[in-house]
């Protein structure tokens, strides 16, 4: 299989020195390839070097034909043309001077052969499930997840050879997720998709783990990536616990090696004194006693030195992100306390919501892209004025916005929690940094060049660690950065969560796993 994208001997780090990849070697052929890892092991870092959007520090990246890239986090100019944002509003403009009459041979080499560019938009945007007159709207006017499928696409109108997708599901609704599957499921040419969504990694050929520098390849889906992993796993402890019994063992045979030698060496000493032998033979003697205690001692320490490099080659096959483990503090709220309350509350969407939350309820909001989510959420949170009504919280809220803007990139993970919780200690936050696995240097990394994932942690952390602490926590599509051993920790944290939840997601599997008890489909409420 010829290779597409080439990697050779790349290394990346960011401008304060941080090292991303180091000597990276990779190759990767045609089909549909799913690349996962651990935050911060560089997964979007290696897409932005095949897209040519970085430029790495070291080596060679190669690609064979046209790449097309859909960044994680879309940067945006509200007032920017959807026409603009496809790329086809030169082609547009071209054809509509024509039509009119204009013969400048300008305008023919903007076309080019692409008369039918706008029976294409029409086209993929169905596809997509948007319709037709999104093409005269902006960029501000639309969802998160609709200025997702945009991005996909603009891609698609531009027959990209090599596709390349961030956590393309992120912000998407189940019926558009359904479209994205769809269009993986018919791709021919080569495809690279970075995703925590288990059903999308269902549908590629073969999965890249990224991990400590190197991709090493498996093939099949998720399932079959799962149980490869796991088997490994397996193995991995097996040899861990056999390399630690053999440590022990040569560290008793090593200490009743010197025991014997002690042993001798008494013996030796009066056999030389009742045997009354000159010093010259004495002293012959006890250098070929010592010789033998140098071998033997070389012997077992030799072989207690290969026992450890056993057991620290079998433990770094051991996966680090099986420890992984967030814990949540929170303030709990009395069963059946009034939390929320809203009275005629009209959102910016125009959707007409009645709510009421008591603790410990667990609300989850479902509904189509654009339906007002998100608007809910900011509206609780008093981040946006509603049209009409009222809504009164009755305790603390904390907001873990999408779009994780919560923070200061200029400032550290400490800072920028220290900043939301100015009564606490700092050497407590720091302490409590350790519970999202900000652990020692890692609390005073500057935000901006954090993962995704990472930055979702530090924002929950900022969240969280206020003061006062959130007993109304409000999600929105929290799983959109997480890698899976971050999704599954999690799940787990939320479990002991005894505060009241009010969560926006699309993810239905993670919906379930949390234990929603109630929910509201904004899709019905909206005028």
């Amino acid at each position: 299989m010829s290779a597409v994208i080439s990697l050779s001997s790349v290394g990346f780090h960011w401008p304060d020195g941080t090292p991303v990849l180091v000597d990276l070697d990779l190759l990767v052929g045609p089909g549909r390839s799913g690349l996962v890892g651990v935050n911060g092991s560089g997964k979007s870092t290696l897409l932005r070097l095949v897209a040519g959007a970085l430029t790495p520090s070291s080596g060679h990246v190669i690609v064979a034909g046209e790449v097309g890239y859909l960044a994680q986090d879309l940067t945006l100019r509200t007032d920017q043309r959807v026409t603009e944002f496809l790329g086809i509003a030169p082609v547009l403009a071209a054809i509509a001077a024509v039509e009119a009459g204009s013969v400048e041979q300008a305008h023919f080499d903007v076309i080019g052969d692409d008369w039918d560019v706008e029976h294409r938009a029409v086209a993929e945007l169905a596809r997509l499930g948007l319709p037709a007159d999104v093409l005269g709207r902006t960029m501000g006017e639309l969802s998160g997840g609709e200025v997702t499928q945009l991005g996909l696409a603009r891609l698609l109108l531009r027959r990209t050879d090599v596709l390349l997708l961030d956590e393309p599901t992120n912000n998407l609704d189940a019926p558009a997720r359904q479209r994205l599957y769809d269009i993986v499921d018919g791709w021919t040419r080569t495809l690279v998709v970075v995703s925590h969504d288990r059903e999308l990694l269902e549908r590629v050929d073969r999965i890249g783990d990224l991990r400590g520098g190197a991709v090493r390849w498996y093939g099949g889906g998720w399932s079959s990536y799962a149980t490869q992993v796991a088997a490994e796993q397996e193995a991995a402890a097996q040899a861990v616990t056999g390399a630690r019994s053999d440590v022990r063992r040569q560290r008793s045979a090593q200490l009743e090696a010197e025991r014997q030698l002690a042993q001798r060496r008494r013996v030796a000493h009066r056999a030389e004194q009742s045997a009354g032998l000159g010093k010259a033979q004495v002293n012959y003697k006890k250098n070929q006693a010592e010789r033998s205690a140098a071998g033997l001692r070389g012997v077992h320490q030799a072989r207690l030195e290969s026992a450890r490099e056993r057991l620290d080659e079998a433990e770094s096959r051991l996966r680090e992100d099986r420890e992984i483990r967030i814990d949540l503090p929170g303030t709990e709220v009395a069963r059946g306390s009034t939390v929320l309350t809203t009275d005629g509350l009209v959102l910016r969407t125009g959707a007409r919501v009645d709510l009421e939350v008591r603790g410990p309820d667990r609300v989850a909001l479902v509904g189509r892209n654009g339906s007002g989510k998100t608007t809910l959420l900011h509206t609780v949170a008093a981040r946006l004025a509603p049209l009409g009504g009222t809504v009164e919280t009755h305790v603390p809220v904390g907001l873990l916005p999408q779009r994780l803007d919560l923070l200061d990139d200029d400032l550290s993970v400490v800072a920028n929690v220290a900043a939301r919780a100015p009564g606490v200690d700092h050497n407590a936050v720091r302490a409590s940094l350790a519970r999202f696995l900000f652990r020692g240097s890692a609390a005073e990394r500057l935000v901006g060049v954090l993962s995704g994932g990472e930055r979702f942690r530090a924002t929950l952390a900022t969240v969280l660690l206020a003061d006062p602490a959130p007993r109304l926590l409000l999600l929105d599509e929290p799983t959109n950065n997480l890698d899976l051993p971050s999704y599954d920790a999690l799940v787990s944290a939320l479990a002991s969560y005894r505060g009241a939840l009010l969560v926006a997601s699309h993810d239905e599997r993670f919906l379930e796993d949390i234990g929603v008890n109630r929910i509201v489909d904004l899709t019905d409420l909206t005028g």
